[in-house]
């Protein structure tokens, strides 16, 4: 079974500021935090190592990386093929979560069904052929102007809008969040022999201690 992210990060050696930490060589032992492994740009920027997929319901990221991977260790590696730094912003909500966010963002269910704004509708002409795309931002009075060669006549189409409401708006914006890339499984060795390689401390350093150990400077040495 995979380690979780958090078992790779190196450890570090840091001076002791609780009351009982009083001498120069009082150290406590932490998380290295600002040691951050990624995927390599070669693999992030290139589509064919990743698959697309779709989360379901109130799935979190250990919920795809055991579906997608057998391990909700993994939970990182989804995180990492999508650039997803804050969860709670950048993965979507729950629908109890979406509620409650709606409602404490619009206060009132009138305001939440108001008019975020207009979208067109598609518009063809008499051959089937596209003059304007569905799904546009416009104005509320928007309309189109074309010539058909059927009809050999300019025509108006002025009734091209629907309203979005508030309420579609932003559970669109959350059901977008659904669709997101997965690395390829066949790629894991590769990111992990480059996560042990990120994570591990090089010799040489006046703060190294061994691969997985460093030590801060004491400052109390220069009081």
């Amino acid at each position: 079974m995979p380690k979780t992210y958090f078992r790779q990060i190196p450890d570090l050696d840091y001076i002791n500021r609780t009351d009982d930490g009083r001498n120069i060589s009082d150290y406590t032992k932490v998380k290295n935090i600002f040691k951050k492994g990624s995927l390599r740009k070669d693999i992030f920027q290139d589509t064919t190592f990743f698959e697309k997929y779709q989360i379901r319901g109130d799935d979190r990221p250990d919920n795809v990386a055991n579906d997608f991977y057998g391990s909700s260790n993994l939970d990182w590696i989804v995180l990492s093929s999508n650039n997803i730094l804050n969860v709670q912003s950048e993965w979507p909500m729950t629908q109890q979560s979406l509620d409650e966010y709606l409602l404490d963002k619009y206060e009132t269910y009138e305001k939440l069904n108001g008019v975020h704004h207009y979208e067109s509708v598609e518009i063809k002409n008499s051959d089937g052929v596209v003059i304007f795309p569905a799904g546009k931002e416009v104005d509320e009075d928007q309309s189109v102007s074309f010539f058909d060669f059927n009809s050999n006549s300019q025509t108006v189409v002025s009734n091209i809008t629907k309203p979005i409401t508030n309420l579609q708006f932003e559970t669109k914006l959350n059901e977008d969040k659904r669709n997101i890339f997965l690395l390829k499984g066949i790629y894991l060795g590769v990111v992990f022999d480059d996560l042990e390689e990120m994570m591990t401390y090089k010799e040489g350093s006046t703060q190294f201690v061994s691969e997985s150990l460093k030590r801060a400077d004491n400052i109390r040495l220069y009081q």
